[in-house]
């Protein structure tokens, strides 16, 4: 549903957003997400389970805990970027951004008329609150926020003409296929391909459009907003919840090694226990 993109004024004044990725497809991790305080939740439609009908309910999931979203597409594709438009998503992400030509077709699919050819529904879709916001097409191309991904040795050497495009916001440099580029995937802290992103980096800065990554080997959160980046996926719903259950079997796997026994009939845990550990548990 329509409203004032939350994410883009805040970038426009200078704060550096932390979020996380969604690949779950999930509403009620979206739920969960939200709640937790993240600053945006990054649906991921490219790699991501999940289509456009469960990326209608991820978006009312996210809508009730105030976290705003930009959801990844699959492609850049305009049929798909018109319909993730209509949807009501105002911050969009764009994979695989080789060169201008491409960048100029992602800007053209988001954008109304004359600024671009988005295909016109506005009347009767979510975007747009069903037609209730009057005015919706007259201010749905400044409200939108336009992210395209440079995830190629050919595209970091193009960095300046992509970061160029009218109606660009945020160029984001997708780390590990940049690497995969050029034959180093995971290989993200080899001098190449820090190369590479520097290379990237600069001429994103100097073109003022506002600069994303990801965290990896070659450089932490800390070090990436240090460095002046806007905006970071810090972790991701599966990696989370992986890690969290990996962890909780790790923990009891040793208990089970080191021999420690459940507490005698005689030795039950006292209410005040039993209460601490149910709500520990959550039920």
């Amino acid at each position: 549903m329509f409203k004032p993109n939350e994410l883009k004024r805040r970038l426009a004044a200078g704060e550096q957003l932390f979020g996380t990725w969604i690949a779950s497809g999930d509403a009620t991790i979206i739920e969960v997400m939200g709640n937790a305080g993240f600053d945006f939740l990054l649906i991921d439609l490219e790699h991501g389970k999940g289509d456009l009908n469960d990326l209608v309910h991820m978006l009312r999931a996210a809508e009730n805990t105030g976290t705003r979203c930009i959801v990844r597409v699959p492609w850049n594709d305009p049929v798909t970027l018109k319909r993730v438009l209509d949807a009501g998503v105002d911050s969009v992400m764009i994979p695989m951004v080789e060169n201008r030509s491409e960048a100029e077709a992602a800007a053209r699919a988001c954008h109304y008329p004359p600024q671009g050819a988005r295909g016109y529904a506005a009347p009767l879709v979510r975007a747009s609150n069903y037609g209730l916001v009057k005015d919706y097409i007259h201010i749905a191309n400044e409200n939108i926020l336009l992210i395209v991904q440079i995830e190629s040795a050919g595209a970091a050497a193009k960095a300046a003409e992509i970061a160029a495009v009218d109606g660009i916001d945020m160029v984001f440099i997708g780390v590990n296929d940049l690497a995969g580029s050029i034959g180093r995937l995971e290989q993200l802290d080899h001098a190449a391909v820090r190369a590479l992103v520097a290379q990237a980096e600069g001429e994103i800065r100097a073109s003022g459009r506002w600069l994303g990554t990801v965290p990896s080997a070659g450089a932490s959160a800390d070090e990436l907003f240090a460095a002046g980046y806007n905006l970071l996926p810090v972790a991701s719903d599966i990696s989370l919840l992986r890690d969290a259950a990996a962890e909780t079997v790790r923990t009891q796997l040793n208990r089970r090694a080191n021999g420690t026994k459940a507490p005698s009939a005689q030795g039950k845990t006292s209410g005040q226990d039993k209460t601490s550990a149910q709500g520990k548990s959550g039920y």
